[in-house]
């Protein structure tokens, strides 16, 4: 689905991942789930871009719902998959997440049954984990499409981070922060469930709110969001 110039997202407000397009190739944000590979597909036929234009992808962190078809496309085609370095570890599936007690929140039936149907849906049980990547740190600028910039933002893990594309007006932010929380169904500028560390997700926020050239916010999970950037970061906390 066409977001904006340059700005393709796979998925939905459940689970999404996104495409920077350029004349120059393509770079993936995120993978989704195993069965986003189809979307994958599908979105670059609408295109008319080839697989091979994608130069690389670069995850928000290394959960299983951001890893999905990395490491197939990167068998595929080749491309490189750049994850924060302390992400490393569990985007190859060796080292498991802990998520702090009590942080999945309130939980409804019905979002929460959603969630899993779709996760079924896009073969969530059949992770692939990746076998090679690229560490990242904060504030390297990465020479694939759109010049993406690491901005480092522990506590929902320790390597997760935002992605700055100045030229797509776009900034991911993986599961830093969610517009829509998948188990209780609560939609709007939120912490993200299933965090690491609540409170060091919440405080690394004001990083964000410097940014320019930021129209859209883009979460692993919920509605894009086009508010402005400065505010974001008292908004989300407004939500705790």
């Amino acid at each position: 689905m066409k977001l904006g110039p340059n700005l393709h997202r796979i998925g939905n407000d459940i689970v999404a991942a996104y495409l920077v397009v350029t004349d120059d190739g393509i770079t993936v944000i995120d993978a989704g789930l195993a069965g986003h590979w189809r979307d994958l597909q599908q979105e670059l036929a609408a295109l008319g871009r080839p697989l091979t234009d994608i130069r690389g992808v670069v995850l928000t962190h290394g959960d299983t719902d951001h890893i999905g078809f990395a490491e197939r496309l990167r068998r595929e085609t080749g491309v490189p998959v750049y994850v924060h370095a302390a992400d490393e570890a569990r985007a190859r599936g060796t080292k498991r997440y802990k998520p702090a007690p009590g942080s999945a929140g309130s939980m409804r039936p019905g979002p929460t049954a959603r969630f899993l149907a779709y996760s079924v849906r896009k073969q969530g049980w059949r992770t692939t984990y990746l076998t090679d990547v690229v560490p990242v740190a904060d504030g390297d600028v990465l020479g694939l499409p759109g010049s993406p910039r690491i901005i480092g933002l522990p506590g929902h893990s320790p390597g997760s981070v935002a992605i700055h594309v100045p030229e797509a007006k776009a900034l991911f932010v993986g599961d830093a922060l969610t517009t829509r929380n998948v188990l209780s169904g609560k939609a709007g500028l939120q912490p993200s469930p299933f965090t690491d560390d609540p409170a060091q997700a919440l405080d690394v926020l004001d990083k964000l709110t410097q940014l320019s050239d930021v129209g859209w916010v883009l979460p692993g999970h919920g509605t894009p969001w086009n508010g402005n950037v400065s505010t974001l970061a008292n908004e989300v906390r407004s939500r705790t």
